[in-house]
């Protein structure tokens, strides 16, 4: 695949590498050549498979708007821009284009994901929640969008709004801690995000996955044919 990759921050700059190891193709744009977009035109964009942003919430929309009607796949690891994803999810329908996004790539947090979506009934049993989340004093946004995500898988099964608790505190990678509590005890499930790489790692699976494909995804649609796999693996192995 040719991987047009906007940004070069510290995550940007992984998912590069990660990228180049998988076999393919990756040509970084950074922010100061990409003013407004510039970047993104149709015949720049020509030989790109899947452009790839991990870039600021002050400039995805100018990105996210070129690239569809550039007719590019895509695949968005900035977050801060949730509130518009419904306007996103028409302009892909319109555009006929891939599109993916997540607000974390990390198999691991995907798999913290099921741990909630599984311990969120406790909330109709007397258990109360609270969402903690650190990270890394540069990042912009706040409450982080996984963080948010927990809130909403929370929220969805129980009726109820959960409280969010931000810290920016030195190098942090990412951290997210969901805690349960109750009269007779308390729950905690917490990940550690050690380094980037597997947020770079999801990335490119998600690009190689949306290869091919038009519509709207996010990256729980790759996580569950990732479980599945296994599973078809060994009926085969049999």
């Amino acid at each position: 695949m040719k991987i047009l990759l906007l940004g070069a921050g510290k995550t940007g700059s992984l998912v590069a590498e990660v990228a180049r190891e998988r076999g393919h193709e990756v040509e970084t744009v950074r922010s100061a050549e990409n003013r407004e977009a510039s970047a993104l035109s149709a015949e720049r964009v020509s030989p790109i498979d899947a452009i790839v942003d991990f870039t600021t919430p002050q400039c995805i929309r100018e990105h996210i708007q070129a690239s569809l009607r550039a007719g590019k796949n895509m695949v968005v690891g900035t977050t801060g821009w949730y509130g518009e994803i419904p306007a996103v999810r028409a302009e892909v329908e319109r555009y006929q284009t891939g599109f993916l996004f997540a607000s974390n790539f990390s198999i691991g947090v995907n798999l913290f994901f099921d741990l909630v979506r599984a311990a969120a009934p406790a909330m109709a049993h007397g258990y109360s929640a609270h969402i903690y989340e650190r990270h890394h004093a540069q990042k912009r946004d706040a409450p982080s969008g996984t963080a948010i995500t927990i809130e909403r898988l929370l929220e969805a099964i129980s009726g109820v709004e959960t409280e969010i608790t931000s810290f920016r505190e030195g190098e942090v990678v990412g951290m997210h801690e969901l805690v349960l509590d109750s009269s007779h005890d308390t729950v905690y499930l917490c990940h550690d995000a050690k380094s980037r790489r597997g947020f770079a790692d999801g990335a490119i699976r998600a690009a190689e996955w949306l290869l091919g494909k038009k519509g709207f995804f996010d990256f729980k649609d790759v996580w569950r044919e990732m479980l599945v796999a296994p599973r078809r693996q060994s009926t085969v192995e049999r």
